[in-house]
């Protein structure tokens, strides 16, 4: 993986929440990484999945949210809601992690 770039990938799950496949959506630039509904739940469509978990890297190592990212998080949650797939959470990776989830964002 190109690390020095954001990374966003799709981790998806059926019923028991075991992983199905976890796709590439996208790969940005140093600070960002342009996602599209239409982009995420393609592959989780045609896999069937039941749920997703949201995972990109921060390259710079600084972990907590930008305001875009809780902006996407907040569009691909509604999204979601709308063809029926549960966001479980959205995981940012750079030195430790930051779960929106674990920090009552999703």
């Amino acid at each position: 993986a190109n690390l020095d770039r954001e990374n966003f990938v799709a981790v998806l799950l059926n019923t028991k929440n075991e992983v199905i496949e976890f796709p590439t959506i996208s790969v940005g630039t140093l600070s960002a990484s342009l996602v599209h509904p239409r982009e995420v739940f393609k592959p989780a469509i045609r896999a069937s999945a039941a749920g997703i978990v949201l995972a990109h890297n921060h390259p710079s190592g600084k972990v907590g949210p930008s305001r875009e990212d809780r902006e996407v998080t907040r569009r691909l949650t509604e999204a979601a809601g709308i063809i029926g797939i549960e966001v479980l959470d959205h995981v940012i990776l750079g030195d430790g992690y930051f779960s929106m989830k674990e920090h009552g964002i999703l």
